[in-house]
């Protein structure tokens, strides 16, 4: 086990403690063992660090914190991921509302080159039903990730498509690994462990509470690259799963619907707003995305240079799908260490195949 695992789950608990701070206070000490370990006149000195929060770590009993957790995990086989973790999901690891942790189980790739999250009202029509699982078919062969939230209605049809179309489906949970809400849902979610896998910000002793929710859909829209809102009314968990995918500046998508249906008022805004574009089919993603290009390109460049190696062809892949990657996540991607993804670089740019851009971030040469 990480030693500073133990650390690292006992900071999450520690009142007055969010991620801002916590990375602050990792960034100053160098670790979250390192927190524990500091004194009060070291702790006092880290800027907006407040008294109170330099109390309530100095009398904290890091070991009891973490222990009910730890011993949850372990006997569950769950995978702890600490911000600081390269596993995290690298697209969420930029906001500020992000959990410190996150508990996963399953066999998908958080990072995958392509995530889309599809949510909706948890009591949708028959149509609504269709078109989700219309949405979910295209998407079949552009390689996505599926993420929802494993509630009735619009999540459940979600995750049950890719099941049967065997997508990877992650469901991100608002309580903790120690049940399945809905219960209904506890088969669903075993299947997925198989082919995708269940997530969430909250240790094991936590219920489904209603507060939860809004945060785990924090999770759905800062995991995606996209949110697709299939039915909903004008209020409820999926608008504000798009609001917030709004401000992450994430690509939401929505599909319209007729005027005095209920369950389309809150797409037909999101579009009406111009906070969502409308959506007919999964190729209208595939097109503002521009998957369809980055494939064609990767294609054109590798048959352009039919003597690249294995390496090199999945680099390229690589940098093709996410757009834009940076070396370190270019580098545990491809499953090369530093040394060796440093001569892969070096040999596609005198090929001049990619460019390397501020941050040691690279794209391909078109």
């Amino acid at each position: 086990m990480n030693q500073n695992l133990i650390y690292q789950i006992a900071l999450t608990k520690i009142p007055m403690v969010g991620l801002w701070t916590a990375r602050t206070l990792i960034g100053t000490c160098g670790s979250a063992e390192a927190v524990f370990s500091e004194n009060k006149k070291t702790l006092s000195k880290i800027p907006r660090i407040s008294s109170g929060i330099v109390n309530n770590i100095l009398k904290a009993d890091p070991k009891g914190l973490s222990a009910p957790d730890l011993e949850f995990i372990n006997e569950h086989g769950i995978t702890p991921l600490f911000f600081t973790d390269a596993d995290y999901p690298s697209r969420l690891k930029p906001f500020s509302d992000s959990p410190m942790i996150l508990y996963y189980k399953g066999n998908a790739n958080l990072n995958a080159d392509r995530i889309v999250s599809i949510v909706g009202t948890r009591t949708p029509t028959e149509s609504g039903k269709i078109h989700c699982q219309e949405i979910v078919e295209g998407l079949a062969k552009y390689n996505v990730l599926v993420i929802s939230g494993l509630a009735y209605g619009i999540d459940v049809t979600a995750h049950q498509k890719c099941l049967s179309l065997q997508i990877p489906t992650v469901g991100v949970l608002g309580h903790g690994m120690s049940q399945i809400y809905p219960a209904i849902h506890k088969p669903i979610a075993a299947r997925m462990l198989e082919q995708g896998g269940i997530l969430t910000q909250f240790g094991p002793d936590k219920g489904p509470e209603r507060e939860h929710f809004p945060m785990r859909n924090g999770v759905v829209a800062g995991m995606s690259d996209a949110v697709i809102v299939v039915e909903t009314a004008r209020k409820g968990g999926s608008m504000i799963t798009a609001e917030l995918a709004n401000g992450y500046n994430k690509d939401v998508f929505a599909v319209p619907g007729r005027l005095n249906d209920r369950f389309s008022k809150g797409c037909n805004h999101l579009i009406k707003a111009h906070k969502a574009q409308l959506l007919e089919s999964a190729e209208d993603v595939a097109y503002v995305m521009r998957w369809s290009e980055q494939d064609e390109l990767i294609q054109k460049q590798t048959a352009l240079f039919p003597e690249l190696d294995e390496h090199e062809k999945n680099i390229l892949n690589l940098i093709g799908e996410t757009h834009q990657i940076n070396i370190d996540q270019l580098a545990y991607q491809a499953k090369l260490n530093s040394s060796e993804m440093a001569t892969m670089i070096l040999k596609l740019e005198f090929k001049g195949l990619i460019k390397t851009l501020p941050g040691k971030r690279f794209v391909l040469i078109q």
